[in-house]
Order: structure tokens, then C-alpha cells, then sequence
């Protein structure tokens, strides 16, 4: 069984022993027609909206076909053929059209008289994309705006028995607000030109909308304006009395007991008396419940109840102890009538953002029932352009590899969208911290009070919803919104083109929206959460983006074209973005493009690098030849790439990890991919690992040796994440590439809990004892219990300049329980070896990427639905040496 379907169980072992407690209450709740919630999600069709004028190119769609719900107007285009697959070679231009038309759907539900006869029906609609009219036989019943809203209507009066008509029209958020737009004084900065021409530069209207920005186009990720029912619709029933939300507040937590309160938001049509019992089941098993009397009024009531667990299991992140969950669950009743219920799943911890003054300036760790964490993870995007494509399985996925590289905490990056539950229960299940950003991208917001408005509805809904998962550490207001404004190039040229009270006005406008409203709903309704303004931030009223004060985006590397060991020049207290770019698995790219399109300036390649106006290739290619000289081939390029992002990720990572407590987080950018392209991702559309995401496993191992090399200086430092001291042994051994050992050392340590130690500091001469530096190696280990638990290999010179080998790697595949077992071994040094099974180029490794030391035998757990023969024939093995060209030295 698994741990999901366990839980489940539980609840219904739980509901049910609740009947058990009331057998009579629950033989009364049958005749009294609890309330019900019907899923509309079938029998919808969609169609161009009459008068729409691209119906002249795109007669199909103007007539009525089948749609699905949820869904958007795009998904259903391609579901019918009728646009090509946006993420095949440069057809995103040809899909366009669709986010510039407008859209109508439509769908037929009968309602009974029972229904009818209830006290309230009302129709929800947990997502519209974005500005919608809805209809329900032919009374327009909601103007939506937002889509990060739900909305609830009240349709009784306009419901009648038997059949029913629900429409809603869909209109394109650009010709809706460009008209508008054109006519102001000045246009707010926002993110990416359009590459398509149906904005003018410099006028985007993403900004003015609610609406997830990334749908625009970012240096990542397509243009797909997208215009849907995104999330469910329900038509809920009920009489004198409904629960609206229940919640399991935690005004604290330690060790020895967890005060709590279940918190019920409860509408009621009457005065009247609910008991509410109040039941749980408790990690190890064991049941406890309570009853509680609530005198209600008419309209809403905040009810309270407050309880107390003795000796609570406590939820901890992955690496620090169990993530320890409690099932809740409450029934109201009124006069012996079951008339609401709701479960809960949640932790129980404490949490807090540690801001302390100290010799490097001003903390900011996270601190997780008392013991600072070390924040080990990456940026996660939204993992496809339609929200609706992405299953629980494929987060799921997502979450278990950011598990398996070692990581403890994931930032949900503002510029797309709040995620499903399913994410947040499996990172309450998977121990993941999530560090969550409200919905601003860094465009520049508008100032009016009825945007503000419209936003803080918005957050209060969104926040209430996901307020009970223990993997939220932080709510953040944005993203490089302030230090976009601050010092941002576009921005700094459009302020001197407004007047001061202009400036004032968007000034005030974003102080209010990050430091007031989206606080304000933070602190009331997730008191023990903590709220951030923007990332990065200080907090404090002084600049943002600073590398003593609050959270650092470095992007000197990249972004401005710095090498890789400029990341050891810094050390932010937090890093929460910092990366290079690389290429997906050639077997990835041979699913946007045609083998004839495989080179850095094809259309197609082209068409899917989206930094630098499809320039970014370049960028790409000038690290890879300062490291490594001029690519072989096209897939020599893609392999090497990727090594350049792992390893230059890595320098970053291990500084900031041997800096602790100076630093206390390390976050990159980024996790996954919105659609298969060249990005930063270490995991690409498909789910395929990259070399980073194998680095990452090692370079975030809770234990670590950081050998980290700067201007001919070598400083090794021991890590440890562990929270009890480890007695453990390093070592470090220098050689030459066929793995003649010329000198070594090794020494005894025990680890602090929770520390970054400084052992050893080595110059060159004193390393490498007058040998060659083009072919020697300074290998430092970490060892516990004998077993090597770390590896760090010094070079002393860029790879292209070293006398690598071509290795003889010999290899040995056999069956093993749980798939295969690869065995590998070298003569000489084999320096990032890729194993790859062209037959199969989704099989699973435990490890790859990786330095092989001469002599030495390491084995591989390879999964694969291939059979043996298939994988011996298919395996193809790529090292660092092969893949330089020859006479690059």
C-alpha cells in the first residue's frame, strides 16, 4: 500500500468510527439531505465567440465541438487538430492566433426539484482564465477578472427544473486591455516584447491582469496567452448552514506539547446551537477526540476551538527527522443532524525566519521547530505551459527527484501560478520545505486601490487553502519586483520619463500591495508562517538584492558573462537564484527538432532558446569554450554543456554550503522546464535528469567535503547537516591520471551538528610536489565508518588545458532485484562519465555524470523496462575527454 493510499484509509477508518461514536446522528443525516456537490466537468463544448474575426481563417473552430474541463481554449484546439503542437519546432508562431480570439463555452445540466428545494444553490467555479462572462440560461450571473480567484455565484433563482444552460465567454486578455492601455500616459515596465507583434514594445499588458505571467513568454518558456475553465466547476447545495473552511491553527509547538486550535468558518441562515466533535488520528496510530458547543448567529461565524497534544510527533524536514502528519476531522451538527464536515491533513512544527544582526550583517535562515536548516534546493517553474496537462504523478515525480537530490526545499517562483493540492500534500509527505511567492512576476503592478483589491481576495483565498500544509516555510510577496525597480536598466530609462508624483504614485502603490495588503493577509490568516515582501529583499527599508541583508539573486554569472569562479568572490546570506544554462538530453531535443536541425543557429534550435531573443546559444557556447575549447559536434556540445552547468553550479553551491552559518541557503535556478527547450533546469520536460541534477545529489549530500580551488589556493572544508556529531575520517590523495599516487594525507575529525569546518588550506606547489599540473589530480574524500561518503577532485587548470586520457572504460551489465546492475571501471582517469542506453533513453540511473578514478570499480543501479540484450546493445558511455575536440590544448 502506498503511503498516499494509507492515509486514505485512515480518514475512512476515521469517518467511519465517527459513525460508530453517533449511530444515531448518522441514521438522521440520511433523510436530512446533507450538502451536496456536483461536479459539472462533462458534456462541454466550445467554439470561436460569434463575431470574433479570426473565425474567417479558422472556420473549424467556429463551430461547436467538444471541449474539456478543466481545460483551456488551446488544449482543446489541439485535442480537435486544429492548431499544430506548439512545442514541435518554431510552430509557437503559427498557435497565436488563439490567444488573440475570444472564446465561448457552453454546457447542459438538468437539476431536479429536490435541488431546487434546498435552501442555497450555488455555482462554483474554482478557476477562470482569465476575463470571463458567465451565463446561466441567458442571465449573465459573473464578470470574472482573476485567475487566481474562486468564485461563488448564487444560481437558485435562476435554476429551473430540468435542463439548464451554462456559458462563458472568454476573452483575450491582450485585445481586451491594449485599446485601454494604448490611451494612458505611460505604460507600466513589465517582462518580455512580444516576439510576435501583437504588443508594441515597451506596452505589455501583462501586468494589468491577473493572470500567470509566464503565459506571456520568459527567457525560458513559450507564448501561449492561454483563455479557459482552468479549474473545476461544481454546483453545491445546501440548507440553513454550510462550513466554509476549517482550519488547525498552531499558535505553538515545541517538543513537549502542541497548542492548538480548529478554527470553522461556519455561514449560517438562523440563530442556532451546532455541536462539533472534533476527532484525529495521531501518526503512531491513535485516536483522540473532543466536543464542543458553538452558539451561532445569522451570517458568518469564526469559531474557535481550542485543544492541546501532549509529546506532539512533530513534522521535520527531509534529512532532520520524520515529516510526521495528523489527519483531522470535524462534523457539525444542529438538533442531531449531520450538517457539515471537513478533513484536514497537517504537521505540526514550528517555524520561523531568523533575521539576527551578527559579524557578516543580518541572518536569514530558516529555523524548523527550533533547529536552523540549511536551505539545499532549486526554483521550481510551472512544468507545462497548460496548468491542466500536468498530472499528480508528473508532480510527483518532479518532488521525488528534488528528494533524491538531497534538496529540503523548493521556492514556487512568482510568475506563474498557485500550485494544486496534490503538490503541496506530497511535499508535506516527502518532508520538502516550499518557500511559496504570491503571483507577481517583476512587472511593475498598478497602484489603483481596485487592483489592490482584487489581489488581496486573491491571496486571502489562496493562503486559507494552503495555510495547513506544514512544507510552507514562507509566503513571499514577489518576485524581483523591488530590485527590478531599483536597478533594472528599462526601469531606471522609464522613470526618467515620468514626473515625481507619477513615480510617487507607483511607489506608494507597490508599498502598499508587498508591504501592507499581501502582509496583511499572511498575518492573519497564517500567523505562524512567516511573510517575506519580494525576493530579494532586506526588509528593512534598505536596497534590495544585498549580500548582507536578506536574500541574493547572483546573476553576475550568466547574466553578465562572469566566469563560474566569480561565484567564490560572494557570499550572500541567502542565495536564492543563481545558474547557467544547458542543453536537454538529445533524445529531449529530437522531440522539438529534426535530426537536420541539430546546430546551435537552426530555426528550430533557435525557436526553443528563449534568453537573449533567441540569441542565447552564444552565451551557452562562450562557457563552454573558456572550459573546455570548441566543441566536437552538435552532441558533443550538448554533453558539454550540460557539464559546464553542473560544474559551475557546484562551485557555487559547495561555497555557500562551506560558508555556513554566513550563508544559509543555496536555491538555483532552476528545478524543471515549462516545455522542452534550453534553459537553466536540471530536470527537462520530460523529467529527464541532466548532470546537474546528478551533481546536485552529491553537492547537497547531507555530509560533504568542499575542496574549493581560487587563484592557486585550495580550502577544504567538512560539512555536516546532521543534528548529533559524526566521527568521521578525510583524506586526500594526489595523482597523476593513470593513478600513481604521489603523496597523501589523511586525518581524524568528528563533525559538529549542523557545521561547515575548515580542515585544511593548500596551495598549489604544496599540492602538487613539482608534477605536472596538466596531469595531475588532488583527490580529497570524507569517510565514515570507513565508507566513503564524499568526493572532491582539484584540478589545476581549465579542463580544455589538461593532458586527459582517452580512458578504456569496460563495463559489466547483469540483472539485479530491482532491474540492473552496471558495473564500470577505468585504466586511467575518466573525467564525467555519461551513461546513456539509446534504446531506451528514459531508463533510470542512480548515479551518473561522475569521475571515474583509475582502477577503481564502481556499480550503477540501472531501471529499465528494455530487456538485458537490449541495454548491453544500446549502452553508450561519454567522458570528458572524447568529447573535447582533439587539439583544443
Amino acid at each position: 500500500m502506498s503511503g498516499r493510499d494509507g492515509r486514505a484509509l485512515a480518514r475512512r477508518v476515521l469517518r467511519a468510527a465517527a459513525m460508530c461514536v453517533f449511530p444515531v446522528a448518522f441514521a438522521q443525516t440520511v433523510a436530512a439531505a446533507p450538502p451536496v456537490s456536483r461536479p459539472l466537468d462533462s458534456g462541454w463544448q466550445f467554439r470561436l465567440a460569434p463575431g470574433d474575426a479570426h473565425a474567417a481563417q479558422h472556420p473549424q473552430a467556429a463551430r461547436w465541438l467538444p471541449a474539456t474541463v478543466p481545460g483551456s481554449a488551446q488544449t482543446d484546439l489541439l485535442a480537435r487538430k486544429l492548431i499544430p503542437d506548439p512545442y514541435w519546432r518554431d510552430n509557437e508562431a503559427k498557435v497565436q492566433w488563439a490567444g488573440w480570439s475570444n472564446w465561448q463555452y457552453r454546457m447542459r445540466f438538468d437539476v431536479d426539484a429536490a435541488t431546487l428545494a434546498r435552501g442555497h444553490v450555488e455555482l462554483v467555479f474554482d478557476g477562470l482564465d482569465t476575463f470571463a462572462d458567465v451565463y446561466l440560461n441567458g442571465r449573465r450571473i459573473l464578470a470574472a477578472d482573476n485567475m487566481f480567484r474562486r468564485w461563488r455565484v448564487d444560481a437558485k433563482s435562476m435554476l429551473r427544473k430540468g435542463p439548464n444552460t451554462l456559458e462563458v465567454y472568454l476573452y483575450s486578455p491582450i485585445e481586451r486591455l491594449q485599446p485601454w492601455l494604448l490611451k494612458q500616459p505611460y505604460a507600466l515596465p513589465g517582462e518580455f516584447d512580444s516576439a510576435f507583434g501583437d504588443e508594441p514594445e515597451g506596452k505589455q499588458t501583462a501586468n494589468y491582469v491577473r493572470k500567470a505571467a509566464y503565459q506571456y513568454g520568459w527567457d525560458w518558456g513559450p507564448r501561449i496567452v492561454t483563455m479557459g475553465i482552468w479549474q473545476d466547476v461544481k454546483l453545491e447545495s445546501w440548507d440553513t448552514l454550510r462550513l466554509a473552511d476549517f482550519h488547525i491553527a498552531q499558535p505553538q509547538v515545541t517538543a513537549d506539547i502542541a497548542k492548538l486550535q480548529a478554527q470553522l468558518d461556519i455561514k449560517a441562515d438562523v440563530p442556532e446551537t451546532a455541536q462539533l466533535a472534533l476527532r484525529w488520528r495521531a501518526p503512531d496510530g491513535s485516536t483522540h477526540s473532543l466536543q464542543h458547543a458553538a452558539a451561532l448567529h445569522a451570517g458568518d461565524n469564526a469559531v474557535a476551538i481550542p485543544f492541546a497534544i501532549a509529546h506532539p510527533e512533530r513534522w521535520w524536514p527531509v534529512g532532520y527527522g520524520k515529516p510526521n502528519l495528523y489527519d483531522f476531522h470535524v462534523d457539525v451538527t444542529v438538533g442531531g443532524k449531520l450538517l457539515a464536515s471537513a478533513d484536514r491533513e497537517t504537521g505540526l512544527r514550528s517555524i520561523a525566519l531568523r533575521r539576527d544582526k551578527d559579524q557578516w550583517g543580518r541572518s536569514f535562515e530558516f529555523v524548523v521547530n527550533g533547529v536552523p536548516v540549511f536551505a539545499k534546493g532549486a526554483n521550481f517553474i510551472p512544468p507545462d505551459i497548460f496548468p491542466t496537462r500536468v498530472t499528480p504523478a508528473r508532480y510527483r515525480q518532479l518532488l521525488e527527484s528534488a528528494r533524491d537530490a538531497n534538496m529540503n526545499l523548493l521556492r514556487i517562483w512568482g510568475g506563474g501560478y498557485y500550485l494544486p493540492d496534490d503538490f503541496y500534500a506530497t511535499a508535506d509527505k516527502l518532508g520538502l520545505m516550499v518557500w511559496q511567492d504570491f503571483m507577481f512576476g517583476g512587472a511593475i503592478p498598478p497602484a489603483d486601490p481596485a487592483f489592490r483589491d482584487n489581489v488581496r481576495i486573491e491571496a486571502t483565498q489562496q493562503v486559507q487553502r494552503l495555510r495547513d500544509h506544514p512544507s510552507i516555510v514562507l509566503w513571499c510577496g514577489n518576485n524581483e519586483v523591488e530590485t527590478g525597480w531599483e536597478s533594472w536598466d528599462d526601469r531606471k530609462a522609464f522613470k526618467k520619463t515620468i514626473t515625481a508624483a507619477q513615480r510617487e504614485h507607483i511607489e506608494q502603490g507597490m508599498r502598499e500591495l508587498f508591504d501592507v495588503e499581501l502582509r496583511g493577509v499572511a498575518t492573519a490568516h497564517a500567523p505562524g508562517t512567516p511573510y517575506w515582501p519580494g525576493s530579494p529583499d532586506s526588509d528593512d527599508g534598505e536596497p534590495a538584492n544585498a549580500l548582507d541583508d536578506g536574500d541574493a539573486h547572483v546573476w553576475d554569472v550568466w547574466g553578465g558573462s562572469q566566469p563560474v569562479e566569480r561565484y567564490l568572490a560572494e557570499t550572500p546570506r541567502f542565495q536564492s537564484e543563481y545558474g547557467l544554462q544547458s542543453f536537454p538530453d538529445m533524445a529531449t531535443i529530437a522531440g522539438f527538432a529534426a535530426p537536420a536541425e541539430w546546430s546551435v543557429d537552426s530555426p528550430a534550435i533557435r525557436a526553443h532558446q528563449k534568453f537573449d531573443h533567441g540569441n542565447g546559444n552564444a552565451r551557452l557556447l562562450l562557457y563552454v569554450r573558456n572550459e573546455y575549447g570548441e566543441p566536437r559536434d552538435f552532441a558533443s556540445l550538448v554533453y558539454l554543456g550540460q557539464i559546464m552547468q553542473a560544474d559551475g553550479i557546484r562551485l557555487a553551491a559547495e561555497h555557500l554550503r562551506a560558508s555556513r552559518p554566513q550563508s544559509m541557503g543555496s536555491l538555483y535556478w532552476q528545478l524543471n522546464d515549462a516545455w522542452p527547450g534550453i534553459t537553466w533546469s536540471s530536470i527537462d520536460w520530460y523529467g529527464r535528469w541532466k548532470a546537474l541534477q546528478f551533481h546536485a545529489r552529491r553537492f547537497y549530500a547531507p555530509l560533504l567535503v568542499a575542496a574549493l580551488r581560487n587563484n592557486g589556493v585550495t580550502s577544504v572544508s567538512l560539512v555536516s547537516d546532521r543534528t548529533t556529531p559524526v566521527a568521521a575520517q578525510w583524506r586526500l590523495r594526489v595523482m597523476d591520471f593513470s593513478g600513481k599516487v604521489i603523496g597523501q594525507r589523511q586525518a581524524e575529525v568528528t563533525l559538529p551538528p549542523l557545521s561547515a569546518t575548515r580542515v585544511a588550506r593548500f596551495d598549489d606547489a604544496q599540492l602538487l610536489h613539482g608534477t605536472d599540473p596538466r596531469k595531475t589530480v588532488a583527490v580529497f574524500e570524507l569517510l565514515v565508518d570507513g565508507k566513503r561518503v564524499s568526493q572532491n577532485l582539484v584540478f589545476f587548470d581549465a579542463p580544455k588545458n589538461l593532458a586527459l586520457p582517452s580512458p578504456h572504460i569496460r563495463t559489466q551489465l547483469a540483472k539485479a532485484n530491482a532491474g540492473y546492475t552496471l558495473t564500470l571501471a577505468s585504466d586511467v582517469l575518466a573525467r564525467e562519465v555519461w551513461i546513456a542506453f539509446d534504446d531506451d533513453p528514459d531508463a533510470a540511473q542512480s548515479d551518473n555524470a561522475y569521475d571515474l578514478l583509475p582502477g577503481e570499480k564502481v556499480s550503477v543501479r540501472v531501471r529499465s523496462k528494455r530487456s538485458l540484450d537490449d541495454l548491453r546493445r544500446s549502452l553508450r558511455l561519454q567522458d570528458l575527454a572524447d568529447a573535447m575536440k582533439k587539439g583544443a590544448q
